[in-house]
């Protein structure tokens, strides 16, 4: 019986044998070249994440992924390695001993260099028509590309290249596609570039070329895409480009160009797009040039006089961003059925509100202009499909339409500083999916809806600078996701409600009619930040628990009724209590730690005898339930973890720390002293209810796969019936936020502020490597190991999420204030150049010294506000008084911190970039970075 099934299955080997040599035809030294390529690869320990898996399934290389052969499996035409995480260009030179090659992509890898034989060896092979290089790190001059004669499609974007691009071309005969974009790429725009009656695309985009734009590039007559945004190009646009008859995208954006709007875009028949804010353009906008395009971008220039009457009726048109201009008169009327973003903020218009006849409209910004009037009282009827209306800082007045409430997919309504009047109308709590709220600073009357709860997403909320009276809805607690409740400068009396406890940004009660004394309730807002309840009518004592809120940094009580002895603040707060003539200060108490330590003593042995005892009947229950082990272990370097302790002091605030965005962190202090931090997660927290416990400990060990010194990372954790406990490396010089803003004068010279930022910068390339993205990066989520060593910290659970994508409603992803790109109020989605724009504000904060919000002002937009880039260097970064090359690295590092914060997403740097970026700033350009520095890249909210 057994010598049959041997048998048997010998037969069944000889079978398969038989087909697999039968379905691979391919070559033997193709075959051999493939398997070599595999072999360095698989050895390359950085290539974790290679796609070709099925490799030891299979010796046929055509059913490899990533790999594509002709149709009867005769020959490889196809080598593809994308994002494979390889860091080896080794492989390079085999791949052309594959003749048959047509198209080769490395994209979105980690290659340094290119081996000077793959250009010799693969230039012979004549069917190869794409090379794709793109998003790597390859640095030094563009290769001289000799052969390669039937190259259609070369791209080498997002890389560190440098040095001109001239005649290294001049011999790709089929170039049909270019890109050479996001590099460091300098001279003059490059003309030579093979056959002038095949080139199709040229993107150029992000480098520093200078100069005129030439006019040689009009003699490549089939060009359908031109991008020459983000680089130092002057002059104007030149006449001729009127004659491209096939032109569809022209993307001439961050430049130093003048002169005026070319009126032969009205005759260009194929062209789409057409992009040219960021300049120095002026004059009027001619008319017409809509009558074929789809997308338009003047924004940021210096035009003027009147929007033509036919600007907003094109056929095609999606998007017109006319914004921060100078025009002028009335706008025309919208009739466009497929327009659906509208932005004219920051102009001088006038006029009313211009009536629309499409529902197409998504996005709507009229902002900051001079516009008069009622808002139309069927805007919520027409404009039906609106997501975001922002028509603040203008003249309107009258009372809020009823219509408003038809907006069911409004997600951001900005009407501030206008002199609108009336009541709240009880439609617009219709709106369950806004997420914010601004009716500030009009004249509005009546009481806040009682049934404000309806609006389930708000996260912020702003009233203040009205005329509302009543008292505040019980309800409003019930706003799951508020972040920022403003009601200032009303009239509003009665009993404070309990307020929501995710409350951070701001809860502001001043100037009103409250009194009484101050509300226990507000003892739950934790992560508040600053509480401002000055101008009332509020008696009796500051509380204790006051003191306690760990998140406060501004406690503003000025012109009440307040008396007794102020409790005793922390260094790090900001306390005024001026116009409260019953106060009494305490005295300053000559050596407070030998009291305050004996109080903790008999404090800690009072809670933590049951607290301990308790836990450990936890300890012992998890252990049953599981058999294997109750404690997870993600390090082999992990610490004994002293439970008693541990568990102490996550049921002690004083213990508290750390006090990020999304969570609180514990310092427990082993006898040894040796410490270490717990990161507490109760599960009522929402990520309990989206996830199992066995998802999240998948996602704990993915976390804990990472090793990367830059990023905070836990060591082990511990499901118990309260939670999930997380263990982390104690960072005893708290966080960035403390190092440069609770000090006493900064404690950080420009060394460690630049190592900070490398070291930042690095965990966050890191991070988007391993598709993951952060919900908040602030100067408050990055903790500091040491005075030039920092790492991300807060890295969120169930948040693992790849870059190319985004999240969800940002209801559940509230970013600090200050760091969240202006983007996100209208996308409501997470997205990697999202986390790079915060990153630049951390950078401000790194070159400035102050914070990322300060008296009501946000950091990126004061800082592209200046003319002189010395203002916003710190004096306090040391070096900066003594040393030259100091101060011009710190320019360097301020022009990385401007590409970061630009105000277009896809014109950011990634994260990747950024490091290099960074590397590069210690050879700082001076006159790049004055010329960088001069562009205004920020909007408003």
């Amino acid at each position: 019986m057994m010598k049959r099934a041997l048998c048997n299955a010998f037969y069944l080997f000889v079978i398969m044998l038989c087909i697999e040599v039968v379905s691979s035809q391919l070559p033997p030294d193709q075959v051999s070249a493939m398997t070599r390529i595999y072999d360095i690869i698989q050895n390359n320990t950085a290539a974790a994440s290679f796609l070709w898996s099925n490799v030891l399934k299979t010796t046929n290389p055509c059913s490899w992924e990533g790999v594509g052969c002709t149709s009867d499996n005769s020959s490889v035409n196809t080598v593809s390695v994308k994002s494979s995480s390889i860091s080896t260009s080794e492989f390079l030179p085999f791949v052309c001993n594959i003749p048959t090659l047509e198209s080769l992509d490395v994209s979105n890898n980690q290659l340094s260099s290119i081996p000077e034989g793959f250009f010799t060896g693969c230039g012979g092979i004549t069917g190869l028509r794409l090379l794709n290089f793109s998003v790597n790190s390859l640095s030094g001059p563009l290769p001289d590309f000799n052969g390669f004669p039937m190259l259609e499609t070369l791209d080498f974007s997002r890389n560190i290249l440098s040095g001109e691009v001239s005649m290294q071309l001049d011999g790709v005969g089929s170039l049909k596609t270019l890109n050479l974009g996001r590099n460091n790429f300098g001279g003059k725009i490059p003309t030579n570039l093979g056959n002038m009656n095949l080139l199709e695309e040229i993107q150029l985009s992000l480098n520093n070329f200078t100069g005129e734009i030439p006019l040689e590039i009009t003699k490549f007559k089939n060009l359908s895409v031109i991008d020459l945004s983000g680089n130092r190009l002057s002059g104007s646009i030149p006449v001729e480009f009127g004659g491209f008859t096939r032109l569809k995208t022209l993307i001439l954006s961050l430049n130093y160009l003048s002169g005026g709007i070319p009126t032969f875009l009205a005759n260009m028949t194929t062209l789409q797009r057409f992009a040219a804010n960021q300049n120095s353009f002026t004059g009027s906008i001619p008319s017409g040039i809509t009558k074929f395009l789809s997308f338009l971008d003047l924004s940021y220039n210096s035009l003027s006089g009147t929007i033509p009457s036919d600007l907003l009726s094109g056929p095609n048109l999606q998007v017109v961003d006319l914004s921060f201009n100078q025009l002028e008169g009335s706008i025309p009327a919208i009739t466009s059925t497929k327009l659906y973003r509208l932005r004219l903020g920051s102009n001088s218009l006038n006029g009313t509100i211009p009536s629309a006849s499409s529902g197409s409209l998504v996005y709507l910004e009229l902002d900051n202009n001079m516009l008069s009037g009622e808002i139309p009282s069927d805007l919520g009827i027409t404009l039906f499909n609106l997501s975001l209306l922002i028509l603040a800082n203008n003249r309107l007045r009258g009372a809020l339409p009823l219509s408003l409430g038809s907006l069911t997919r409004l997600q951001v309504l900005s009407l501030q500083s206008n002199s609108l009047s009336g009541g709240i109308p009880p439609q617009i709590l219709s709106l369950s999916k806004l997420e914010k709220l601004n009716i500030s600073s009009n004249s509005l009357n009546g009481s806040i809806p009682l049934s404000i709860s309806r609006m389930q997403n708000l996260r912020n909320l702003d009233l203040h600078g009205n005329n509302l009276s009543g008292s505040i809805p019980d309800s409003i607690g019930e706003i799951p996701y508020l972040v920022e409740l403003q009601l200032g400068n009303n009239q509003l009396s009665g009993r404070i409600p309990q307020m929501p406890d995710t409350l951070q940004i701001s809860l502001n009660l001043s100037h009103n009619l409250f009194g009484g004394p101050i509300p226990v309730t507000l003892s739950r807002l934790q992560n508040l930040e600053v509480l401002d309840l000055s101008d009332n009518r509020f008696s009796g004592v500051i509380p204790e628990f006051l003191a306690q809120l760990a998140s406060l940094t501004h406690l503003l009580v000025m012109n009440n009724d307040l008396s007794g002895v102020v409790p005793k603040f922390g260094d790090n707060l900001l306390f005024d209590a001026r116009g409260n003539e019953w106060l009494v200060y305490p005295p300053p108490t000559p050596n407070p730690k030998k009291s305050k330590s004996i109080a903790l003593i008999i404090i800690i042995a009072a809670s933590s005898s049951t607290a301990a005892g308790l836990w450990v009947v936890l300890v012992v229950y998890i252990s049953r339930r599981y058999s294997s082990f109750h404690v997870n272990l993600l390090s082999i370097n992990s610490p004994n973890i002293d439970f008693e302790k541990a568990f102490e002091a996550a049921a002690d605030p004083k213990s508290i720390t750390l006090k990020t965005r999304f969570s609180t962190y514990y310092k427990a202090l082993l006898p040894s002293g040796a410490a270490y931090f717990i990161k507490k997660v109760n599960r009522l927290d929402k990520m309990f209810s989206l996830h199992s416990e066995k998802r999240l400990g998948q996602e704990l060990h993915d976390l804990g796969d990472l090793s990367d010194p830059n990023l905070m990372i836990p060591f082990a954790y511990l499901f118990t019936l309260r939670g999930v406990y997380l263990f982390y490396d104690f960072t005893p010089q708290g966080t960035l936020f403390d190092s440069l803003h609770r000090a006493a004068g900064s404690a950080l010279g420009w060394t460690e502020r630049y190592a900070i930022a490398l070291g930042v910068s690095q965990g966050l390339a890191s991070l988007h490597q391993s598709q993951i993205l952060l919900l908040d990066l602030s100067s408050k989520s990055i903790a500091l190991k040491s005075s030039n060593e920092a790492q991300i910290g807060d890295i969120e659970l169930c948040r693992l999420i790849s870059p190319s994508q985004s999240t969800g409603s940002l209801s559940t992803v509230a970013g600090s204030a200050g760091y969240v790109p202006p983007e996100y109020a209208y996308s409501m989605r997470v997205t990697a150049a999202g986390n790079v724009y915060s990153f630049g504000v951390v950078l401000l904060e790194l070159l400035s010294g102050k914070q990322a919000v300060s008296e009501g002002t946000e950091l990126a937009k004061w800082a592209v506000s200046i003319s002189d880039w010395d203002q916003i260097l710190d004096p306090n970064a040391g070096e900066i008084q003594t040393s030259i090359a100091v101060k011009n690295q710190m320019l360097g590092v301020a022009e990385v911190a401007l590409a970061c914060i630009n105000v277009s997403p896809e014109m950011r740097p990634n994260a990747v970039s950024v490091v290099q970026m960074l590397l590069s700033s210690r050879q700082t350009d001076i006159e790049s970075i004055e010329r960088t520095c001069s562009i205004p890249t920020i909007t408003r909210d």
